[in-house]
């Protein structure tokens, strides 16, 4: 399975960091190795100062496809979720300056926790999902697919004109604004529709 992330899919949170709004989805991926399932601890990463929270609304694909047309994307996925899509800013700022991809700041080991996940048909209107993150009890993060400059189905023709999709691949579809840092002692809890998806302890 791969790990799909959408960049900048939410006009807010492009103009929080300063970065142009796109035209066209921004995608990049994580490996399998980056998932961090079944609310685990995080261990905070030795290799930066900053990492930053960005909850998500995660699609789970349940049918191969290529090619596929805006309007059928909705047979390929079945369930829809939340997870985290942790990057280490100062590495992506340095990446950034340099021209060079910033992976590094986002693939790596366990920087994709994700909860778990919902029959669609239980989640109404797919266009007005909330979703939020709560860091020690306190709200951080809250938006709604409505916010997403991308739709869902949007998302799954583009990219899949690129890439094939296999059951089991996982889209991150972009982040609202209000992300930041966390630190160790931290406890992360996610939201999707105001039902609990996940919750975790940074070590």
């Amino acid at each position: 399975m791969k790990i799909i992330c959408l960049g900048r899919n939410y006009i807010n949170h492009a103009k929080e960091l300063n970065n142009p709004v796109p035209s066209k989805p921004v995608f990049f991926f994580k490996p399998e190795t980056a998932i961090l399932k079944k609310n685990e601890d995080f261990f905070y990463p030795e290799f930066t100062s900053d990492l930053h929270h960005e909850v998500e609304l995660v699609v789970k694909i349940s049918k191969v496809g290529k090619h596929i047309a805006e309007k059928f994307a909705h047979k390929h996925y079945e369930e829809i979720g939340l997870g985290i899509d942790f990057t280490a800013r100062d590495l992506q700022d340095e990446q950034k300056k340099k021209g060079l991809p910033w992976e590094i700041a986002k693939a790596f080991d366990h920087s994709a926790p994700i909860g778990r996940f919902i029959h669609k048909s239980e989640l109404g209107d797919l266009q007005q999902l909330s979703l939020g993150l709560k860091k020690n009890n306190e709200w951080v993060q809250q938006g709604n697919s409505s916010q997403m400059i991308f739709t869902i189905d949007y998302i799954i023709a583009y990219v899949s004109q690129f890439v094939s999709l296999k059951i089991g691949d996982l889209i991150f579809t972009g982040t609202p604004e209000g992300v930041g840092p966390v630190q160790i002692g931290d406890q992360l809890t996610g939201f999707l529709n105001d039902i609990e998806m996940f919750s975790f302890k940074i070590r």
